[in-house]
C-alpha cells in the first residue's frame, strides 16, 4: 500500500489510521489510531500540546463515531508522550513498566530548560534551535500511563484483538509495538525509523536486532514507524544494516584504542547518506562503547545531545 508522506491523518483500511509528521526528524513523530465497533485506541501522542491538539482535531471525524477509549505509549520518549494530558480522562492508558519509569523522569520543564540552555556550548545552542525550535513546551503537565505491562498484553478494541509486545531494551529501555493481527499491521514506535538515523539511547544492539527479527516474524504487510513514511518489511532490513555496520565499525576502533568521539568522526557513513540526523552516530558509538566496556561512565541525555551537536558542527 502506497501512503503519501504528507502531514496529517491517513486511512490505512480496516479501520486503521496513521498520523504522519514529515520530515520525521527530531521530534516529528508519528501516531496511530485503531477503530472497531464504535471504539478506538490511540497509539502515541506528540511532542507538544499544539501538535497533539491538531492531531486530535484531524482525528475527530473518526473519533466522533469511535470515541477514544484507550491509548498506548510505545515508549517513554517525550515526542511520543508529551501530549498525554489531552487524552480523555478515565480511559485505559497502557505502556511498558520501563517506559513509564523513563517518562516519569522526563519532566517537561527540564526538557524545555535543556533545549533553551546557553550553558551547554555554542554548538549545542545552534543545534537545539535548528532541531527543536519549532516545539512549544509550555503548559505541559506530565501524564504517565496508569496501566503498565511487561512482555506482552492483549487488549480489545470492541471485539478487535490488539497485541502489545515489549521488545526493549533497544532504542529505549521500554520499547513496545502494537500488532493488529487481523489487519497484518504493526505500529512499531521507534524500533523502526524510515529515512532517519536510528538512535541508541539504551541498547544493546543485539537486543534491537532481536526486536527487528520479532517484528519480521509477525509477517505484517504494513509497518507504521515512529518516524518517517508508512513502510513494509523492507524497512526492517534497513535498520539492521545500519546497526550492524555501526556496531562492527565501532568494535574495530574500540579494539584499536580509539576513543568514542574519535571513532564517531572516523566511521564512514557515506552508505547512509540518505538518512536524516546523521549526528546520532556520536551518541550511538558512545552507547556501543559502553556495551564493549560497561565500566565506562554512563551519559546523561544532555551529554549525549552535546556529543551529537558537536559532531554536527564538525561535519557541517
Amino acid at each position: 500500500m502506497k501512503i503519501a508522506y504528507e502531514r496529517g491523518l491517513h486511512e490505512l483500511g480496516d479501520g486503521l489510521f496513521a498520523y504522519l509528521q514529515p520530515h520525521g526528524g527530531w521530534g516529528w513523530s508519528n501516531a496511530g489510531l485503531v477503530t472497531a465497533d464504535g471504539a478506538s485506541l490511540l497509539i502515541d501522542t506528540l511532542f507538544d500540546l499544539r501538535l497533539t491538539r491538531e492531531m486530535l482535531d484531524a482525528m475527530a471525524k473518526v473519533t466522533e463515531r469511535n470515541p477514544i477509549g484507550a491509548a498506548v505509549n510505545t515508549h517513554g520518549d517525550p515526542d511520543h508522550c508529551f501530549g498525554n494530558q489531552l487524552l480523555p480522562e478515565g480511559i485505559a492508558h497502557y505502556t511498558t513498566s520501563a517506559a513509564a519509569a523513563a517518562l516519569s523522569g522526563a519532566r517537561p520543564e527540564l526538557v524545555a530548560g535543556m533545549f533553551a540552555s546557553e550553558d551547554l556550548g555554542a554548538e549545542f545552542s545552534a543545534f537545539s534551535r535548528r532541531s527543536f525550535g519549532a516545539f512549544d513546551f509550555r503548559d505541559i503537565e506530565l501524564r504517565v500511563a496508569d496501566k503498565t505491562f511487561d512482555s506482552s498484553l492483549d487488549v480489545l478494541v470492541g471485539d478487535r484483538l490488539l497485541r502489545l509486545i515489549e521488545l526493549g531494551p533497544a532504542h529505549t529501555a521500554g520499547d513496545a509495538i502494537v500488532h493488529v493481527p487481523d489487519a497484518d499491521v504493526v505500529f512499531t514506535g521507534d524500533l523502526i525509523f524510515v529515512g532517519a538515523t536510528p538512535l541508541i539511547w539504551q541498547g544493546p544492539v543485539a537486543s534491537w536486532l532481536a526486536a527487528c527479527e520479532r517484528i519480521r516474524l509477525l509477517g505484517a504487510r504494513i509497518l507504521i514507524p515512529g518516524h518517517g513514511p508508512v513502510s513494509d518489511a523492507s524497512s526492517i532490513a534497513d535498520i539492521e544494516r545500519y546497526l550492524i555496520y555501526i556496531r562492527d565499525e565501532a568494535r574495530a576502533r574500540f579494539d584499536a584504542g580509539m576513543d568514542a568521539e574519535a571513532a564517531a568522526d572516523d566511521i564512514d557513513i557515506a552508505d547512509f547518506a540518505g538518512l536524516g540526523d546523521p549526528e546520532r552516530i556520536a551518541a550511538n558509538v558512545h552507547s556501543i562503547y559502553r556495551e564493549f566496556d560497561p565500566s565506562l561512565p554512563a551519559s546523561t541525555v544532555p551529554e549525549q545531545f552535546v556529543r551529537m551537536a558537536r559532531w554536527a558542527s564538525r561535519h557541517a
